[in-house]
């Protein structure tokens, strides 16, 4: 009677499932994409740290703060370069 029961069980959960499967969307034509492309990328202004002469050497940084009076903002991570953890 238990393997019954969870067997009934399992197939209305997976008959559920199927039923709430989104649907395929079709692709994106070109003028599609260019439409969604200027709303959702970033817009003049928006990303002040873009804006910032980052440098990747810091000794040359460290001198060029120096020479100008400017502390020097150091943004490091440690961990794997593919991900942060």
């Amino acid at each position: 009677m238990r393997i019954a029961f969870r067997s009934g069980l399992l197939a209305a959960l997976l008959a559920g499932l199927a039923l709430t499967r989104p649907a395929v969307a079709d692709p994106l034509t070109a003028k599609q994409f260019d439409q969604l492309w200027s709303v959702i990328r970033p817009q003049p202004g928006e990303d002040k740290w873009d804006e910032i002469a980052w440098r990747a050497d810091l000794w040359e940084a460290r001198r060029e703060a120096a020479a100008k009076g400017k502390p020097l903002l150091l943004w490091e991570m440690d961990g794997n370069p593919l991900g942060c953890t």
